[in-house]
C-alpha cells in the first residue's frame, strides 16, 4: 500500500503562483511514476502531468504546459507541482497519484490516489 497526502492548496490571486506537494508513505519502493490530476466543479477529473521516479521523464497536457512544472524528490518521497500564471479556470481540487509509468498515468492508469487539495484562483 502507498499513502499519498497533498498539501499547499488555498486561495491565490489570478496571475499568481502556488506549489503543491504530494508526500508518499508506505511501500514507496513500488512507486514508478507520480502524476497530478485535477477536478473542477461540475467537470470530470483530468490528467495534467506525470513524472517518473528518477525525474528524467515527464509529460504534460497542452493546457498546462509552460505554466505548471512537475518534479519529484525521491529522497523525500515527495512530488511537487509548481503552478504559475494561474487563471480562474485553474480552480479545482488537485490530486496526486501513482501509476505504472509516465504514459500510463496519462492514460488514466492509477494505482493510488491522494485525497486532494483545493486551489481557488480569484481576482
Amino acid at each position: 500500500q502507498v499513502q499519498l497526502v497533498e498539501s499547499g492548496g488555498g486561495l491565490v490571486q489570478t496571475g499568481g503562483s502556488v506549489r503543491l506537494s504530494c508526500t508518499a508513505s508506505g511501500h514507496t519502493f513500488k512507486i514508478a511514476a507520480v502524476g497530478w490530476f485535477r477536478q473542477a466543479p461540475g467537470k470530470d477529473r483530468e490528467f495534467l502531468t506525470s513524472i517518473n521516479w528518477s525525474g528524467d521523464t515527464t509529460v504534460s497536457e497542452n493546457s498546462v504546459n509552460g505554466r505548471f512544472t512537475i518534479s519529484f524528490d525521491n529522497a523525500k518521497n515527495t512530488g511537487y507541482l509548481q503552478m504559475d500564471s494561474l487563471k480562474s479556470e485553474d480552480t479545482a481540487v488537485y490530486y496526486c497519484a501513482t501509476g505504472p509509468s509516465v504514459p500510463g498515468l496519462r492514460r488514466g492508469i492509477v494505482y493510488y490516489w491522494g485525497k486532494g487539495t483545493l486551489v481557488t484562483v480569484s481576482s
